[in-house]
């Protein structure tokens, strides 16, 4: 594991790198890194986030792995065999797509449409024997540190304007910022951002038929989120932010254009921040609204799998 810088530089700063490209963080943490802004998170912060336990309450931040149902992007059917051998049972799975539900993107899931993979790799080194960038970087380390919540359902019901899940809503920046100031919420340096948009809520409440709708227009459907200004990669990096997480399809408005200029291909591939999508925040929520807390302790053991494009969350919470 890292020591953890203690400091950025600035997200301005970041383009007299040696690369020259603005808002890119290659080069911050050498030239070979593959783990991204979680080198940020060392003995310190871990300290840090195991001081922010009270209660010992523990959060499971998994959904259901058949869920979405139908899968999303041609991914399922998720396909679950018990085989009765006689003296145990054995489990077989097929059609396993490790970022069905919730899940981590690794650094090696987005390329940036002119700068390619994060370190400016191309597809080719991150396939195979050696692959780079793979989740299996940060498998080996773990993921451990604190995580801050920002409930922006809860808060923006409170103000009587309920987020637009059906048309897809942009969320501003100034939405999320003042979300976090409403709560009382800093975010630090070595910080997880996890963000709740009430998603989950939503797509559970939906008819089945809408549900095969939304898995058969994958690539076009609407889901909220946030809205892709250029202040919001800005704002992460300046404020220490290591990763983030919603409960959410994609943390940022669908659709968006993969080819085109997005948080996706300026967080992942270029500030070599993972997103997590899909993440199961409502009980957390509930917790963080009863006792005011929006910190804790938080846990995630990717998929040790090389050269892997993302992993399954397993990811828990504890207060």
């Amino acid at each position: 594991m890292a020591t953890g810088s203690g400091k950025r530089i600035a997200y301005d700063q970041l383009s007299s790198l040696p690369h020259g490209i603005e808002g890119c963080a290659w080069g911050v943490w050498g030239a070979d890194d593959e783990v991204g802004a979680f080198n940020d998170v060392g003995r310190e912060e871990v300290l840090a986030a195991l001081a922010t336990v009270r209660t010992g309450d523990v959060f499971a931040l998994s959904w259901n792995l058949r869920l979405p149902e139908p899968a999303l992007y041609g991914r399922g059917p998720l396909r679950h065999t018990v085989r009765d051998d006689g003296f145990g049972m054995d489990d077989h799975l097929d059609g396993f797509y490790p970022q069905a539900s919730s899940q981590w993107d690794s650094l090696a899931h987005f390329a940036h449409p002119v700068h390619r993979f994060y370190g400016g790799r191309p597809s080719s080194e991150l396939k195979g024997p050696g692959a780079r960038n793979g989740i299996d970087n940060l498998a080996r380390r773990g993921i451990v540190g604190r995580f801050v919540l920002a409930d922006l359902d809860r808060w923006r019901r409170r103000q009587g304007r309920p987020i637009d899940h059906d048309g897809g809503e942009p969320i501003a920046l100034d939405d999320l910022t003042r979300c976090l100031s409403a709560q009382g919420s800093t975010v630090r340096h070595g910080d997880v951002l996890l963000v709740r948009f009430g998603w989950i809520t939503w797509y559970e409440g939906l008819s089945t038929a809408v549900r095969k709708d939304f898995a058969d227009n994958s690539w076009s459907f609407k889901a909220a989120g946030i809205a892709p200004d250029a202040q919001v990669p800005r704002w992460l990096w300046d404020s220490g932010v290591v990763a983030v997480v919603a409960d959410n399809v994609s943390f940022e408005a669908l659709p968006f254009d993969p080819r085109g200029q997005s948080l996706h291909a300026n967080l992942i591939s270029l500030l070599g921040m993972p997103i997590g999508e899909m993440w199961a925040l409502d009980a957390l929520a509930e917790d963080c609204a009863r006792d005011g807390r929006y910190e804790g302790l938080l846990m995630s053991a990717p998929l040790y799998l090389t050269g892997g494009t993302g992993s399954t969350a397993n990811a828990v919470a504890v207060k």
